[in-house]
């Protein structure tokens, strides 16, 4: 558990930081670079859970989902042409993770700008510290290293340091799909209790399938969520550590590994059951030590 332990100490750290430096609309428009040509409007919008459908409809109920709990509209304008700032604050670091992952595009390039980007000539998006970004722009010119010099800018001074959360970070290379992380806040393959999950998709020996972590926060809070889920498969009562196999009448046999205040398991998106799934998860456990 010493490795998982101390990055989740620094993870903290950086937390903790963040809280203490509370991204404003105002500290937020402080911290946007100068770019050339281009001026920052005086104009700043912000939106609450309340009125976030004002602006963005349909997409909010993801977003609140996320914990989103303020977003702050800027834009650079030259002209008539305009370059739009959305930033979306959550209520920690890993559900604006949770949510820029929830709309990554495969038609999309990756960039090494906050905790991880996309985007193309007139788009960005990434995610740092408690905050996700959205960036666009409706000019017919190149503004994409424009794009890139304010998200630059901006996520160095939302956090310096952004990166994945710790658990995030344990899945196995092997057979991974790039970028295929995520967080799930609740609601993990349809069940509501399974709730702050960590996931990633494999191909690998013709099977499809996803690792995923399930973080109880504590050995409790696992023990709970084993309690409903077995509950619902009409299985015996979990009362201690280790593996087992979760009959999910939905969603197939589901190899777990209950260990301390995580749950790590494997879930093959046809029903199946995956294939040595025993040395996936080990691999995993083996980090909480």
């Amino acid at each position: 558990m010493k490795y998982i332990r101390q990055s989740i100490i620094a993870f903290l750290v950086l937390i903790s930081i963040q809280l203490l430096v509370a991204q404003t609309p105002g500290q937020l428009k402080s911290w946007l670079v100068d770019v050339p040509e281009w001026t920052l409007s005086d104009e700043t919008e912000v939106f609450d859970p309340d009125n976030l459908f004002d602006r963005i409809n349909g997409a909010a109920p993801l977003f609140i989902e996320n914990n989103f709990e303020e977003m702050t509209s800027l834009e650079y304008r030259k002209g008539d042409d305009y370059i739009t700032i959305q930033a979306y604050r959550h209520a920690t670091p890993e559900d604006a993770f949770g949510m820029y992952a929830s709309e990554r595009s495969d038609e999309l390039a990756h960039f090494d700008i906050g905790g991880e980007a996309q985007g193309d000539a007139k788009n960005l998006f990434f995610f740092a510290g408690c905050i996700y970004v959205k960036m666009w722009s409706n000019s017919a010119g190149d503004v994409e290293e424009t794009l890139h010099a304010i998200g630059r800018g901006l996520s160095d001074r939302i956090d310096a340091g952004a990166t994945y959360p710790p658990e995030a970070k344990l899945f196995p290379a092997k057979g991974k799909r790039a970028w295929s992380e995520s967080y799930i806040t609740k609601g993990y393959i349809g069940h509501e209790f399974l709730k702050s999950v960590y996931a990633a998709k494999y191909e690998y020996e013709g099977q499809l399938f996803q690792l995923f972590i399930l973080d109880g926060k504590t050995k409790d809070g696992v023990r709970k969520a084993l309690d409903s889920y077995v509950e619902f498969t009409g299985q015996p009562a979990v009362t201690d550590e280790g593996s087992i196999v979760i009959k999910d009448r939905y969603n197939g046999d589901i190899p777990v590994v209950w260990k301390g205040q995580y749950l790590v398991g494997a879930y093959n998106e046809n029903g199946e059951t995956v294939k040595n799934a025993a040395e996936w998860l080990n691999e995993i456990t083996e980090k909480l030590k």
